[in-house]
């Protein structure tokens, strides 16, 4: 018989081929391949005996941390759906949640219960809670170290590997989240190609303080339980002086980073080239990087593969540049991951020829099924393939091709700023600012003006506080066309960013309405 492509299985067999062997290091705890296999199978048979039955959701509202991947495997082992949702997000979101994929139940930690509480008011399906540090059981909560603390087995759930594996919500552009639908096949199919691509292996330790709740973060943990290799998770990459002393002292060999973190990284004063010797490569996702910072980074870590990827909560991961490629293409994001297609069509649904803008659409085993009850936004983003069974998924990113096949990404079809009757894409703009010195992270949105129609508007970390706006300016004035240098700079601390972390023109654009 074929072997199970259901995720729980992925743990199952790595417990039996690599028990003894660290899989999750996290605040202080370390735990090994037979640890996490059996607590999850404590918490499992727990999930059941409360009435969890196959394929209900059950959400996971936890910091990184180790309880939080017990309680993964723990929901997959009952036969459920997990549903991440990020530790910062607040009773307002947390109940739509609840509400929309009909929450059975919640496993959280003791100090967001007052967060639950209030979410769960007008969450008539919730039937129980579970947190992690609470202490003595109540009546509303049960305590997630009771749960784990007693030897036990779930019971058989008879599920498949086309039944949903996970809901991840998204921060959408506009309206509600709507939830990514992604089945054990999808999962299995996404994971075989990223570590096959990456070249992953069973001694890799890969550090992470990406969430868990964010698919870039989930599927860390997710590839290196199928791998049998080794996770470390952080909180947050706040101090990543403290990070990088993490990986020294744990020899870890992967870094997988978002645009923020490098710009962190970026600012580090003493950090000298070859700083972490053990490391072997470095991925980038979330948002491409700016071609300056790719060069830096390959600066400090000369012996490091680095490898730029694109990739949507929808398909996990649509392309990833080779790193011998990055030399020659600093700007592209690369090829389809393997056993998948990625090309770009018109309006009308024509693929394009090379360097023509049109919209990405992505091919494989690895697309979603859909968005949780949302068929008319589900009929826009997949939409009918080349087989009868099979739909595509219109990423609604603008990308052009270059002749040898290589993908560039463009903006985001709704980001494009129409200004004296031309238009600017945000990210050509973003590139050049990110190549001015004193200049740490940028964004640029458009701003209403009763001339233009919209202003090129630039939003700017500094590194260097005596930066001026009007140095910005001719900088871009001596790299860009006339209509797409910024009218306006605004220095800001920080950008405004998702859950995820990346950043947002949606929230910077809502955040100057609400100062003008």
């Amino acid at each position: 018989m074929p072997e199970s492509t259901r995720v729980e299985d992925f743990l199952r067999r790595s417990a039996a081929a690599y028990g003894g062997k660290t899989a999750v290091i996290a605040g202080g705890r370390r735990l090994t391949y037979a640890e996490l296999d059996s607590l999850s199978d404590r918490l499992a048979a727990t999930l059941q005996a409360q009435g969890v039955e196959r394929n209900d959701r059950v959400l996971i509202f936890m910091d990184n941390g180790w309880e939080a991947a017990v309680s993964i495997y723990a929901v997959l082992k009952a036969g459920a759906v997990f549903v991440p949702i990020n530790p910062s997000t607040k009773a307002e979101r947390l109940g739509f949640v609840m509400r929309n994929c009909r929450a059975r139940a919640i496993l959280t930690q003791a100090r967001l219960q007052p967060v639950v509480s209030a979410a769960a008011i007008n969450a008539p399906s919730l039937r129980f809670i579970i947190a992690a540090g609470a202490g003595q059981t109540t009546s509303d909560v049960t305590s997630f170290e009771t749960c784990i603390a007693t030897p036990a087995s779930p019971e058989p759930h008879g599920g498949t590997d086309e039944d949903l594996a996970h809901l991840i919500y998204t921060s959408g552009s506009t309206g509600e989240p709507k939830g990514v639908m992604m089945t054990h096949r999808n999962v299995e199919a996404a994971a075989s190609s990223i570590t096959t691509y990456l070249g992953s292996r069973a001694d890799d330790i890969v550090l992470s303080a990406l969430p868990l709740a964010f698919g870039y973060g989930l599927y860390q943990l997710i590839m290196a339980v199928r791998i049998g290799a080794t996770l470390v998770l952080e909180k947050s990459f706040a101090f990543p002086q403290a990070i990088f002393e993490t990986m020294r002292t744990e020899r870890a060999t992967a870094l997988p980073l978002v645009p923020t973190m490098t710009a962190l990284i970026l600012q580090m004063k003493d950090l000298q080239p070859g700083a972490l010797p053990d490391l072997r490569y470095i991925t980038s996702a979330a948002a491409p990087l700016p071609p300056d910072h790719i060069r830096r980074l390959r600066a400090l870590f000369p012996n490091v593969r680095l490898y730029s990827m694109y990739g949507q909560t929808e398909c996990m991961r649509g392309t990833y540049l080779p790193p011998e490629e990055l030399e020659h293409r600093p700007e592209s994001v690369g090829i389809a991951i393997p056993g998948t297609e990625a090309f770009i069509v018109d309006e009308q649904g024509k693929r394009v020829d090379p360097d023509t803008i049109g919209e990405l659409v992505i091919r494989g085993p690895h697309v979603m099924q859909g968005y949780w009850e949302d068929e008319e936004a589900t009929a826009r983003a997949l939409r009918p393939g080349r087989n009868a069974s099979e739909r595509e998924l219109h990423t609604g990113d603008l990308f052009r091709a270059d002749a040898d096949g290589f993908l560039y990404f463009v903006s985001r079809k709704d980001d494009i700023i129409k200004t004296r009757g031309e238009k600017v894409a945000p990210k050509q703009v973003e590139t050049v600012l990110h190549a001015c010195p004193g200049v740490a992270e940028a964004l640029v949105i458009g701003v209403d003006d009763p001339i233009l129609g919209k202003a090129v508007h630039a939003l700017v970390v500094r590194s260097d506080a005596s930066l001026t706006e009007r140095e910005i300016i001719r900088h871009c004035a001596r790299h860009l066309e006339d209509f797409m240098v910024p009218k306006s700079v605004e220095f800001r601390v920080s950008l405004p960013r998702t859950d995820s972390g990346k950043t947002s023109r949606r929230l910077a654009a809502k955040s100057m309405e609400a100062t003008s």
